[in-house]
């Protein structure tokens, strides 16, 4: 009899130093959720809207604090990541203007927003240059946008980027997302991003050969944080791409120059059927389309992952399109 209470004692013990343990992790746990969850809804509140996101450059801001570039992100690319790819070019991009990039609402892809953005900021910040870099499909974006600033506004755009950007739908290799993607985001269905994300690990699993396997787990891991972009805002993405008709915007775009750049082992883009594209339909303000972002990996529009391969060739074009005034006036890049 003793021996079996003396058990029982021991089991009770036990028993209280385990529930104090689970206790313990469950309050531990539930106390790292509700802070995710806080700073989740923070993020997702503070994305709600368009927005123009600045990079700060003391350079720029000294030597030409009335010009600016501004990015136009591509597919999937979240805030962080166009400010990522605007530091990643900074050196290049600084001797012409500021750097901003458009951080699109959370809430879905909006042209009218996007436009009114741009608009305030050029009006707040009293610029008298703008450059577009169009980034994979920001290149469809900031034609259209910079069609409504000339027209709409009178604002006038010196050069448009064109990085890797579909010129059409049918630049887009992969043709069968947009059968569900589009169908089921007109439909009113809305995708959860926890498929969203095993989705698109399995697709760059698949296309290992375009990256490194610490570059699938960086992208990864970003786009399944509340940082990433909305599932709403990447079908309301694929919804403008399928949409879009680059000739509504040939001979609205005055004197604006502009250029692509590309590289022909790109795997989400026909490099060859997309250049060709806006060479002619924008014949009049096409001056370059023969540089290539060659090595680059992924070879899709990856400034942010191979900086010293855009580098030269932004800063080539720019020379050769939008000259500084003289030798006197460019600013040493560092």
């Amino acid at each position: 009899m003793d021996q079996q209470a003396a058990q029982i004692l021991r089991q009770a013990a036990q028993l209280k130093d385990i529930s104090r343990r689970s206790f313990l992790i469950g309050a531990g746990a539930s106390g790292l959720l509700a802070t995710d969850m806080f700073i989740t809804r923070r993020i997702q509140a503070e994305r709600r809207i368009t927005k123009i996101l600045t990079v700060d450059d003391d350079v720029a801001e000294a030597y030409v604090p009335d010009a600016s570039w501004i990015l136009f992100p591509g597919y999937k690319t979240s805030w962080e990541e166009a400010q990522w790819i605007l530091n990643s070019l900074r050196g290049a991009l600084r001797q012409r203007g500021r750097l901003a990039a458009v951080g699109y609402s959370n809430l879905g892809l909006e042209v009218d927003e996007v436009t009114d953005a741009v608009v305030r900021y050029v009006r707040e910040q009293k610029l008298s240059k703008l450059y577009f870099y169009g980034h994979s499909f920001g290149g469809m974006l900031a034609t259209e946008v910079a069609t409504r600033l000339r027209e709409w506004h009178g604002i006038k755009v010196e050069l448009i980027l064109l990085d890797s950007s579909p010129y059409s739908k049918y630049d887009v290799l992969d043709q069968s997302w947009f059968d569900g993607v589009v169908f089921l985001y007109e439909s009113g269905f809305r995708v959860p991003s926890v498929l969203r994300g095993g989705y698109e690990l399995g697709e760059r699993v698949v296309h290992k050969n375009e990256r490194s396997w610490r570059q699938i787990w960086d992208q990864t891991l970003e786009q399944l944080t509340p940082i990433a972009p909305s599932s709403v805002l990447i079908q309301s993405e694929s919804a403008y791409i399928y949409h879009y008709d680059a000739t509504r915007f040939a001979d609205r775009l005055g004197e604006t120059k502009m250029a692509f750049i590309g590289n022909p082992r790109d795997g989400t883009v026909n490099y060859e059927t997309a250049r060709a594209g806006w060479a002619r339909t924008f014949r009049k303000n096409m001056l370059s389309t023969d540089r290539r972002t060659d090595g680059a990996l992924p070879p899709h529009a990856s400034p942010q992952w191979n900086p010293f391969v855009y580098r030269p060739i932004v800063e080539e074009l720019q020379n050769e399109l939008v000259p500084l005034p003289g030798a006197a006036g460019r600013v040493t890049a560092f």
